[in-house]
């Protein structure tokens, strides 16, 4: 049997449970893709993207309707031999991928504050545009359970609201677009084991400014509420279900205050009546 077959096997039966049935779920239970689609599909050369990719062509094969897939990678300045590595575990897991350029490193070099925001404005404005460029009507990543969970901690902790990774929404700048994220339900241990499982090396970080130095703040603060959260998980095994679940379970009765598009509701406003 082929590497590439091997590899969408064991999706479907070694990780049917942990993978395979958790992918489908959140397609189905958040409505993330219809009759006709046409999604791209965005591979950054991490074990993420790539498992998406493989998932989003088992769903093609064996789903109940027709969609279109397009995957895309950006290259906003990988060293040669991050670029070689997606290449070649692309060749390896038989993904059509279609790689396009940006000057987003470059660019991100010359400032001082904040590069890894403007890079991450950056990158998704690039993959908006080539979106577009396609006629695509959605864009799918490949963020998952545990992303989820660090970015619900990381806005309370540091951000003081409660606010999640949402399993999909409407682009603000791009109109008609939608961003999906298909491994919502998928948790990263489970996508650890699979790239083990067959052998598959994929990138870790490939920015320019981390590979000559320490981690950048961001980072930083999200491997915090990953530690905590394992900690955590030691006392209680369903920590993580349970802060994940409680987002799809807030009781509006014991919540001080609200905002829904900008806009600030006090429990006080409703208090007497």
């Amino acid at each position: 049997m082929e590497r590439y077959k091997e590899i969408e096997r064991s999706i479907i039966k070694k990780y049917r449970k942990d993978i395979w049935s958790k992918f489908v779920k959140a397609v189905i239970e958040y409505d993330l893709i219809s009759e006709n689609d046409k999604i791209m599909v965005c591979i950054s050369g991490g074990k993420d993207s790539f498992l998406l990719a493989k998932c989003m062509e088992e769903l093609q094969k064996h789903g109940k309707f027709p969609f279109e897939v397009h995957y895309v990678c950006m290259n906003p300045g990988y060293n040669e031999a991050n670029l070689e590595l997606i290449k070649d575990n692309a060749k390896t897991m038989n993904i059509d991928l279609e790689i396009f350029e940006s000057d987003i490193f470059d660019i991100v070099s010359t400032v001082e504050k904040s590069p890894c925001y403007l890079c991450a404005r950056m990158r998704r404005g690039c993959l908006y545009k080539k979106a577009q460029e396609l006629g695509c009507n959605k864009i799918a990543l490949g963020h998952h359970f545990d992303d989820v969970i660090e970015t619900t901690l990381l806005s309370m902790f540091y951000g003081a609201e409660i606010k999640t990774m949402m399993p999909k929404l409407h682009s603000e700048n791009f109109e008609g677009l939608e961003l999906i994220r298909p491994l919502h339900m998928v948790k990263e241990e489970d996508i650890i084991s699979w790239a083990k499982t067959n052998n598959l090396k994929f990138l870790n970080c490939a920015c320019r400014f981390t590979e000559k130095s320490a981690k950048n703040e961001e980072e930083s603060k999200r491997l915090v509420m990953k530690n905590l959260v394992k900690k955590m998980r030691k006392d209680n095994p369903n920590v993580d279900y349970n802060i994940y679940k409680s987002l799809d379970n807030v009781n509006l009765n014991c919540v001080i205050g609200t905002k829904t598009d900008g806009e600030y509701t006090s429990f006080l406003d409703k208090y007497d009546k």
